[in-house]
């Protein structure tokens, strides 16, 4: 193996991972789902703190084989330092309820 060689294949595997590299990002999805009929109230849960985590609190998904909302119950998630949970929700939109899924946001940071 030449000089030429032992520089370029080195070269050309770092160049290689560093472009499979995604660094984390802020990721914002929309769920398009539209019902006529509101939500329920949600239910009540309880709750007791964990250090180092965050609830993500229950929500009435749509459950479109049933024609009917299905409560999705609560769940834990590691906290993410400068990072705050938006939780799930349903916005009226006419005479149309729209989901919203959740997601996380930078702290001081107002979306759009």
């Amino acid at each position: 193996m030449n000089l030429h060689s032992r520089i370029l294949v080195p070269l050309l595997a770092i160049a290689a991972l560093g472009a499979v590299y995604a660094p984390p990002a802020e990721a914002r999805a929309w769920v398009g789902i539209s019902v006529g009929i509101a939500p329920p109230a949600p239910r009540h849960e309880r709750v007791i703190v964990r250090r180092g985590y965050v609830r993500a609190p229950g929500y009435w998904r749509w459950a479109p084989r049933r024609h009917a909302y299905a409560w999705r119950a609560g769940y834990w998630m590691r906290a993410r330092p400068g990072w705050r949970w938006v939780a799930p929700r349903w916005v009226p939109r006419g005479p149309h309820w729209v989901f919203r899924a959740g997601y996380w946001t930078r702290l001081g940071h107002v979306r759009p």
